[in-house]
């Protein structure tokens, strides 16, 4: 490939003159390699492709960050940009980043249904439309094709994969599988061998979202768990959030979930007479509660956006043993919300895997916990009660449940009781710096019936300005017993993961470590430092874009979706600093890098930090970057440095 080809590393004369002292809190990199931002910028422009080093140019030598590209500037030109630059109005100073990219514009994209080919076609049933007359698709073939955009690529993922791509002609990799008079083409010798993509799990059926967002669906288990924990059955302190969710209506005429087990003895409490049994003091239950044993094990974190079924197919490869969805807000999961539930769905890989649900009050978490427990296949379910963001905290969930222990008691107790997994949470060590609560909470935990607990060692105030305080979660290690405990923080070398476990935990949990080299758990399984090459680290690049495609689909949508997501994944991929580049072992996840020239110019362009170079390294795995897409960053590179 002509962009990994080798260039030889400076002379350590040439870049002897950025070399200087160690700095706190910088990657110590070997003299030879160390740079300045502008040759670093210039090397990549003069060997970059010519597209590219177009859309990139410098708005100021020494500023900060580079110009947006034009694609984002042109979006913005009749919003805020304008507004900021008029001549009488002086330019607010901008406040330092700490990771929500809050400035950013919401642009959801308008422009698949212009030219979108109708269903049945694609699933060559033309002769009968799925939407009759009220079809606003397009039904002519040969008039899609003289409008669709060119072919991506030569070769098909799915296609030589399984044997058939179920997007025929919508494919944008089209020409791989497509006859001469445009039919879908198939291989039959892959199709006779079974090699179908195995069903992904956890999805929202038709008939189910329907009486969700109907409010059909009657939450009997969790209303008698609500009842015996002294929640009223109508309005609720959580009313205001409650509004418009299923099962909290009096029209509920329909029970989509299955009945429950008539054996039963019913939970309600009821005046007995006689001897006094086991059963009158442990409620029975209509099959026996699974166990959760990962003690030992590496634990993927939650990781919202990133933490997707492709990218977590990419870290079970290389050793990640248990795996977790993305957060989900229980009150989405209620109205039947498509895209929420997507953040449920499982990979026949995930062989221990659990979902993470948020929420503020105890009716909604509780009956979301009866709703899952009955419709997906899952491990476990993990409370989140570590999320520091805004949208999250300002409405009670998150860290904010940490000062709400009665709400945060019934939560816990209620989702225990109507569930047949375990139960287990994530927590922080606090609200504010100062103020720890967690080993207050820990030995509660347990009695209200959580299996297993993990403490991230940052309080929300701290977010990532702090290094995580590990000789506070072993104190907490005795605070929890018996109770299994997991921590988290900072781990992103296998004697960072020895440290931790020094500490007496059950497990650590890995979530940015994963993000900066997924290839982390091979290492802690293998102590060793992978010294791994840009031409490997590209290949899981391809597996990522392959899993991509096929989990969102090789259409337009599915691909730009597959961009999207990778190129949120390259913001943390660059601050990864190849480990022969080194001049002291680890790399700390504190430590941003310096400006440097990798050992080729692939390795140099990975570590670049510019959005526009994300996309270049993006059109090496997905072909050409279309003219109205529009990359905006959730967080900002350096924000988490």
């Amino acid at each position: 490939m002509a962009e990994g080809a080798a260039e030889e590393a400076p002379a350590d004369g040439e870049g002897s003159s950025a070399a200087s002292a160690p700095e706190r809190g910088v990657a110590p990199i070997k003299p030879q390699y160390l740079t300045t931002k502008e040759q670093f910028h210039e090397f990549l422009e003069a060997r970059g492709q010519e597209k590219a080093t177009q859309k990139s140019q410098a708005a100021e030598p020494n500023g900060p960050d580079l110009a947006e590209p034009e694609a984002k500037r042109a979006r913005l030109e009749d919003g805020r940009m304008e507004e900021a630059t008029q001549p009488q109005e002086k330019p607010q100073a901008q406040k330092r980043a700490r990771g929500q990219n809050k400035g950013r514009p919401h642009l959801k994209p308008s422009h698949y249904d212009g030219n979108r080919l109708c269903p049945s076609v694609v699933q060559g049933s033309a002769a009968k439309c799925f939407y009759g007359d009220r079809c606003r698709f397009l039904h002519d073939l040969s008039s899609y094709l003289e409008n669709k955009p060119a072919d991506l690529g030569p070769c098909c993922v799915l296609f030589d994969t399984f044997g058939r791509c179920p997007y025929g002609v919508t494919c944008r990799f089209a020409g791989a599988h497509l006859g001469p008079e445009g039919q879908n083409l198939v291989r039959e010798e892959l199709v006779a061998r079974g090699a179908q993509p195995a069903p992904v799990r956890n999805g929202l059926a038709k008939g189910l979202q329907q009486q969700l967002r109907k409010r059909q669906v009657r939450f009997e288990q969790a209303e008698q768990v609500l009842h015996q924990l002294n929640q009223a059955p109508g309005p609720a302190p959580g009313a205001a959030e409650t509004q418009g969710v299923p099962g909290t209506g009096a029209v509920d005429v329909q029970q989509a979930l299955p009945e429950p087990d008539t054996t039963a003895l019913p939970s309600s409490p009821v005046q007995t007479c006689g001897a006094l049994t086991d059963e009158d003091v442990i409620r029975l239950r209509s099959r026996e509660k699974k166990r959760l044993d990962i003690s030992g094990k590496l634990y993927l974190a939650p990781l919202t956006t990133c933490g997707n079924l492709p990218f977590r197919r990419v870290c079970k490869r290389f050793g990640a043993d248990v795996t977790c969805g993305e957060m989900a807000i229980c009150t989405s999961l209620l109205q039947g919300q498509t895209s929420e539930w997507a953040l449920l769905k499982r990979h026949h890989s995930e062989d221990l895997f659990g979902v993470q649900l948020a929420g503020a009050f105890p009716d909604t978490m509780t009956r979301c916990a009866e709703l899952l427990n009955r419709t997906i296949e899952v491990d476990f379910v993990d409370v989140n009660v570590g999320c520091p963001i805004d949208l999250v905290y300002k409405k009670g969930g998150g860290c904010a449940l940490m000062n709400r222990s009665s709400k945060f008691r019934q939560i816990v107790r209620g989702m225990s009781q109507v569930l047949d997994v375990p139960l287990t949470v994530k927590i922080r060590s606090g609200v504010q710096e100062q103020a720890n609560l967690a080993h207050r909470l820990l030995p509660e935990l347990h009695h209200w019936g959580a299996a297993l607990a993990t403490l991230h060692g940052r309080s929300r105030e701290q977010r990532y300005t702090k290094l995580a305080d590990w000789q506070y979660i072993e104190q907490c290690v005795q605070a929890a017993s018996p109770m299994p405990l997991f921590g988290n923080g900072d781990i992103l070398s296998y004697e960072d993961a020895n440290r931790a476990m020094k500490t007496g935990v059950a497990g650590i949990m890995i979530a940015r470590g994963a993000l900066l080299k997924p290839w982390l758990f091979t290492e802690i399984k293998e102590q060793r430092h992978w010294d791994i090459s840009s031409s490997e680290r590209l290949d899981i690049l391809r597996d990522f874009t392959h899993h991509g495609l096929e989990h969102w689909g090789s259409d337009t949508q599915g691909v730009e979706k597959t961009r999207r997501f990778l190129l949120e994944w390259l913001s943390f991929l660059c601050r990864y600093v190849p480990v022969g580049l080194l001049e002291r072992l680890p790399q700390h996840i504190n430590e941003r890098p310096p400006y440097y020239l990798g050992r080729d110019y692939l390795e140099t362009l990975m570590a670049s930090q510019n959005s526009a170079d994300w996309v270049r390294i993006s059109e090496m795995l997905l072909g050409p970057v279309p003219a109205n897409f529009v990359f905006l960053p959730k967080h900002k590179a350096n924000s988490y440095k």
